[in-house]
């Protein structure tokens, strides 16, 4: 049975410095070149957009993941499943109430500047559509906890081949990036082919794009690999290869990045960027999507591993708080980027505004609602 351990300051930071990628990616989305919804917009924020797009939630999953066995070994199913729907269930039903229809509203008003409020929320959750912005993340992380209880049932060794893929991968990292890249070409490259890049699963408030279930599906249960047992023995050992070779996984992921561009050009330039692409395009696309996806993981794990045993981080004041900013940033970026709107300024303006007082004004929400009795059994 895995043994409980200390807070691992690296995986803390990790996920801290993900979710402010999140922030970054959606204080920039509205000043893209290709897809601006702004007056105002930059080229340098499309390869931002491209960037994080390509891994930041599937790195996500991964670290979710990370912490699922120990808890299967600690738990019985029932209170594993209670954990996980007070965790992920509560805040998602109260969000597609709440913060969901806040946040779209500003978005709604630049189409119907008479509409209400009320009318806006009443026609969101009976008519639709009701999306569920970043927090899809939510009831999606649920699943795959409920699959990995049910596959803990069946067996607690399901994943020990992941697990000793992972201590092998001390001291060869580039072993598990093999396998973890291959698994995740498999599954990933398959489904977009079938559904396409921009093809997505809706029901109510629940959505997930049907192209990337399977790629985070792996991502998940590589993390619980790997967390099984030796989490700190393994492939993220502070003292293992990849902790000292961040440098090399970087370029690894600049290549298949640059051909990313080059078929991004292909697409718009000689295809006439046309809705629906040939399966060569999107298979060739999926390939390299998947190689930058696991390196750049690769590269920002070796980083944080590689000062695990450090003092200080700026990210550490926000460790506790950042599942709070992940949750409430929505709306607040939302409603900035519709205030900012009509203010002639540069894009590169804008999105700094958005982000430093997104970031701000979301962890000053978060601190605020943590301080609600029984809140932090949540947050």
């Amino acid at each position: 049975m895995p043994k409980a351990t200390t807070r691992n300051a690296a995986l803390d930071r990790t996920r801290t410095f993900l979710t402010l990628v999140v922030v970054i990616h959606h204080a920039v989305i509205p000043y893209t070149y290709f897809g601006h919804t702004d007056p105002k917009s930059w080229l340098g924020f499309d390869a931002v957009v491209l960037a994080t797009d390509s891994f930041f939630m599937a790195m996500f999953f991964f670290l979710s993941g990370l912490f699922v066995w120990p808890s299967l070994a600690h738990k019985a199913p029932q209170i594993f499943i209670r954990d996980r729907l007070l965790r992920l269930g509560l805040p998602f039903a109260i969000a597609a109430f709440t913060i969901i229809p806040i946040a779209y509203y500003a978005i709604a008003l630049r189409q119907q500047p008479d509409i209400s409020f009320t009318a806006f929320w009443w026609k969101t959750i009976t008519v639709g559509p009701w999306p569920s912005g970043p927090l899809w993340f939510l009831w999606v992380l649920f699943a795959f906890d409920l699959v990995a209880s049910v596959f803990y049932s069946l067996s607690s060794r399901l994943l020990d081949p992941i697990n000793r893929l992972s201590l092998r991968g001390h001291d060869r990292p580039a072993q598990f990036f093999a396998v973890l890249l291959a698994v995740t070409a498999v599954l990933y490259i398959p489904g977009r082919i079938h559904f396409g890049a921009g093809s997505w699963f809706e029901f109510g408030p629940f959505s997930v794009q049907h192209g990337r279930v399977l790629l985070y599906a792996t991502y998940f249960f590589f993390g619980a690999g790997i967390g099984a047992q030796n989490l700190d023995r393994g492939v993220l050992s502070a003292d293992g290869r990849l902790a000292k070779s961040s440098w090399g996984w970087a370029i690894i992921a600049l290549v298949p990045y640059c051909l990313m561009w080059v078929l991004i050009y292909i697409k718009r330039e000689i295809l006439g960027n046309p809705e629906r692409l040939p399966a060569w395009y999107e298979g060739t696309y999926g390939l390299f999507f998947a190689v930058f996806s696991v390196a750049i993981m690769f590269v920002i794990l070796a980083y944080f591993l590689r000062f695990k045993q450090s003092g200080l981080s700026i990210l550490d004041p926000m460790q506790a708080d950042a599942f709070g900013i992940f949750l409430v940033h929505y709306p607040i970026v939302l409603w900035l980027q519709y205030w900012m709107f009509d203010y002639d300024i540069p894009a590169i303006a804008k999105a700094l505004v958005a982000f430093v007082l997104t970031v701000l004004l979301s962890w000053a929400t978060s601190i605020l609602l943590r301080k609600i009795l029984g809140a932090t059994h949540v947050l």
